[in-house]
């Protein structure tokens, strides 16, 4: 072989292994999302369109080097433990989980895989993590609100309803979330003479034999707590107008669903934020690591129309102090 072609042949050599190299397809990289709405919900889509918007525009793009498992488990116990069993039997590097009801079941099968929970109420009363600062297992997240905020319904109920020395509350009482915001309830309600009547929102049965006794006596609202009660909305909405009663709820998506107020955290903000999580986890850091952090954003929404067909007139001071009144 002549001088000129063996050092040719050598450089070829040499480059061939970089060109294999990059034309490698990265490693594809791999996570779960457990959620609590049914597939189609308008704010499930929401939530999944901002969760894989965020991660592109970290680098992982859906199809080349990411792949994401959904599971839309409703709001029920045993689809939630099922479809957290299967998510972990994937073994994917990270799972988001959204909402109060759904680390639980992750957490019960998993103390390994990464997990980053949304729009959780109490993560250190509830044994999901060590401290807000350092969560020292397997689980970091954000946030929604802390129990405290829960009397700011109260508060809402009577200035939007003044009439009102009654009101039924929704809760899910067998979470810490559902026992912490009643109590905050029950605290605010005492002192300004509010009766309050508990409800479970278990099953279908439960919430509309519980409403329609509660709203045959007059001059009651309705408090609707957050965890185990999103999976329900349309129905609690539909109940209280179908029973005319002012209702309060805990976020801006009953209110596009037609009910009366809101007050709470905005629930696209935590996933934009999880998404941030992910990404660094991704990159190597590790739960027990990054801190749990709050809510950076409380929302108050009016649906004048629903206040129009109750017959309600909702002062000019509320309605300025709104972030969004839907007309």
């Amino acid at each position: 072989m002549r001088r000129r072609e063996f050092i040719g042949f050598l450089g070829a050599a040499t480059a061939w292994p970089l060109a294999v190299r990059a034309q490698q397809p990265e490693r594809l990289r791999r996570i779960g999302v457990l959620m609590p709405f049914i597939s189609g919900d308008a704010e499930a889509e929401a939530r999944k369109a901002m969760l894989e918007r965020t991660l592109d525009q970290s680098g992982w793009t859906v199809g080349r080097n990411l792949h994401i498992d959904y599971r839309f488990a409703g709001g029920t116990a045993e689809p939630l433990r099922r479809d957290a069993a299967d998510l972990v039997a994937l073994m994917p590097d990270v799972i988001v989980t959204i909402g109060s009801l759904t680390i639980a079941p992750v957490q019960q099968v998993t103390r390994t895989i990464p997990i980053v929970f949304t729009n959780l109420a109490d993560p250190v009363g509830a044994g999901f993590v060590q401290s807000l600062a350092r969560p020292g297992g397997n689980a970091t997240g954000f946030t929604n609100f802390d129990y405290s905020m829960s009397g700011k319904w109260v508060e809402l109920l009577k200035q939007i309803a003044p009439s009102a020395t009654r009101a039924v509350v929704l809760r899910e009482p067998a979470t810490a979330a559902g026992i912490g915001q009643f109590a905050a309830i029950q605290s605010v309600a005492q002192s300004i003479g509010l009766e309050l009547t508990p409800i479970g929102v278990h099953d279908v049965g439960e919430i509309e034999r519980g409403i329609a006794s509660f709203a045959r006596s007059g001059n009651g609202g309705l408090i609707v707590t957050a965890g185990g009660t999103a999976f329900h909305r349309d129905l609690i909405i539909k109940l209280a107008a179908r029973h005319r009663l002012p209702a309060i709820y805990p976020f801006r998506y009953y209110a596009m669903g037609g009910g009366l107020i809101t007050y709470g955290p905005d629930t696209l903000d935590p996933i934009r934020r999880a998404a941030g999580y992910v990404d660094r986890i991704l990159k190597g850091e590790k739960p027990a690591n990054l801190p749990v952090q709050a809510p950076t954003k409380y929302e108050l929404v009016i649906n004048l129309r629903t206040a129009k067909a109750l017959g309600i007139t909702v002062t000019p001071s509320l309605l300025t102090r709104a972030d969004e009144v839907i007309e």
